[in-house]
């Protein structure tokens, strides 16, 4: 699980980068169980580029 939350922060993290932004902002992680033993983590923030 601590892999699945280093790589869903990764690619937000690249994701905002792409829009050009400075920062992320109210980072959260929301997990979802999809099956019996497998589960998705979800990790969204708000991308703000400063002055």
């Amino acid at each position: 699980m601590e892999e699945a939350r280093r790589t869903a922060m990764q690619r937000m993290i690249d994701d905002a980068k792409k829009l050009g932004a400075d920062a992320v902002i109210c980072m959260r992680y929301a997990t979802a169980q999809t099956m019996g033993s497998a589960a998705e983590i979800i990790a969204f923030g708000t991308a703000v580029k400063t002055l």
